[in-house]
């Protein structure tokens, strides 16, 4: 959501952040005095738990982000059949990533793709709850309007941390000021809001349909995994494409005013990749990308909801 988010951040063998990374928020409630929702907790607390969702999420499913990230920088703009393959899909990448950095090179990035989950998915969680609180969701198309700018709100204001992911965050700001903060966002604003409108759109009803066909018990861990594994399919075939934009617009060399030498900006980077390296070249890494976020949506929907039960025990009853 993911995600998410992400992502997403990317640079070889280091998380892009992706997605992501989408904790998926509690359905549409009323609201009661005090400006909190009813049987829930206030956006500004939503914003917290959010977060710690997702960076917990993060720590479990880092390794694949990192195999997601190197497959998806392999044979960059050079025609299919042209150049070497290190890495043959997600499990010869893992154990390639082990013999050649040891299994401490599975948590490469780890603590800077960690700050981008708490910026991005604290305030993707935190709009979206106003969102949700001022009643948004519930017109047509509510649910995927809100998610789509939610995320695209979060993925703007983490966009600084790819940076740090990538080790760069100090001398581009030295050499380009605060704007070169936010190189290659163009890529991952679409990217994150892509994945958080699909996932908001597909969790809820893909969760109500077992539960209403009788796969599952309604409330129970099974239908929240079915639902999240269904959708994570979503999430990845829609987010697959702007996550390789992305990743490829953080990761390219830069001239000194900032400029990229090898895309002119997200469209020129869709176009080249297309033209190269064809359209399969557009979800390149997208095995990685399904394993990631699946599991990912299911543990980041467990965390959060734990997280928001134990803050709910804490509140003292209503009048």
């Amino acid at each position: 959501m993911a995600a998410g988010a992400g992502a997403l951040a990317p640079v070889p063998g280091v998380p892009s952040a992706s997605l992501h990374e989408f904790p998926y928020p509690p359905q549409t409630r009323p609201r009661v005095s005090g400006g909190s929702p009813a049987g829930g907790v206030p956006p500004a607390t939503d914003l917290v738990l959010g977060a710690t969702a997702g960076c917990l999420a993060c720590v479990l499913t880092n390794p694949l982000e990192v195999v997601k990230t190197r497959l998806q920088l392999q044979g960059e703009l050079q025609p299919p059949g042209t150049y070497p393959r290190p890495y043959r899909g997600v499990l010869r990448a893992l154990g390639a990533v082990c013999r050649a950095d040891g299994l401490r090179g599975l948590q490469k990035g780890l603590a800077a793709s960690l700050l981008y989950q708490g910026l991005m998915n604290g305030v993707r969680f935190y709009c979206y709850s106003h969102a949700e609180d001022a009643g948004w969701t519930r017109y047509p198309g509510g649910t995927v309007a809100a998610g789509a700018i939610a995320g695209a709100v979060g993925a703007f204001v983490g966009s600084p941390a790819y940076l740090s992911i990538s080790g760069a965050f100090e001398s581009i700001y030295r050499q380009h000021g605060v704007a070169g903060l936010w190189r290659g966002v163009t890529g991952a604003v679409p990217r994150v809001a892509v994945g958080s409108a699909a996932q908001l759109a597909t969790f809820a009803s893909a969760k109500d349909w077992v539960c209403e066909h009788q796969w599952f018990r309604e409330g129970s861990w099974a239908a929240v995994l079915a639902g999240g594994m269904v959708s994570g399919v979503a999430v990845a075939v829609t987010m697959t494409p702007f996550d390789v934009v992305s990743t490829r617009l953080y990761n390219q060399p830069v001239d000194a005013d900032g400029t990229g030498k090898l895309y002119r900006g997200f469209l020129d980077c869709v176009l080249q990749i297309s033209s190269k390296e064809g359209l399969l070249g557009l979800y390149k890494g997208i095995g990685a990308v399904y394993l990631r976020l699946g599991p990912h949506t299911v543990l980041s929907l467990f965390f959060w909801d734990e997280l928001r039960k134990m803050v709910q025990h804490q509140q003292p009853p209503g009048p």
